[in-house]
């Protein structure tokens, strides 16, 4: 199991109401599904990936999370989740004031951009980094925003967005020591 979703699924409460936007392949959300017993539905944008989720016998509804959650009222959602999608939306701050809106908890999750590794790449090979948690070139990369956990906590911060939990992954382990410069991805639990 991925470090990301085993950490994702300590923090979703058994048979929650859960809407993952930008859920891929539905990995996370069949994981939930099956363990949590919760009711889930996702987002998704890529019809490849969609067709996976079905197969999983997923709730998935083709959707671009930057148009909203209109169709959605408050509060519809115990959890919201992005994980390693925000990264990738063109509105950031709408979005998440979108998933803050429909859900009682958002849980987030992205690739450090200030790790370690990826600042020696920069620094000693002057070029964009590419590493396990960044693994595409500048060239095709689906990520339109670089954040840091910093930059994350700093977003919090100016939105008057309360954190109720942050987790820092390394390799293998959470991370507790200077995260935004050895962690490779962060997990936030935020709230209204």
């Amino acid at each position: 199991m991925r470090q990301d979703h085993n950490i994702i699924l300590d923090l979703v409460e058994e048979k929650s109401r859960v809407l993952d936007l930008g859920c891929g392949e539905g990995d996370l959300l069949y994981l939930l599904t099956s363990k949590k017993q919760i009711i889930g539905q996702g987002i998704e944008v890529n019809e490849t990936a969609i067709y996976k989720c079905v197969e999983k016998g997923l709730s998935v509804f083709h959707g671009d999370i930057d148009s909203g959650l209109n169709e959605y009222p408050d509060n519809s959602f115990d959890y919201v989740i992005l994980n390693k999608s925000l990264q990738e939306v063109k509105k950031i701050g709408y979005v998440i004031n979108e998933a803050l809106r429909v859900g009682k908890k958002v849980i987030i999750g992205f690739p450090n951009f200030a790790h370690i590794v990826s600042r020696f790449q920069i620094f000693f090979g002057g070029k964009t980094p590419v590493t396990p948690s960044l693994p595409y070139k500048w060239h095709d990369t689906p990520n339109l925003h670089f954040l840091s956990i910093s930059d994350f906590w700093g977003f919090c911060k100016e939105k008057n967005i309360k954190v109720a939990k942050s987790i820092y992954l390394g390799e293998s382990d959470k991370i507790s020591i200077l995260p935004n410069l050895f962690a490779k991805e962060a997990i936030f639990l935020i709230e209204k």
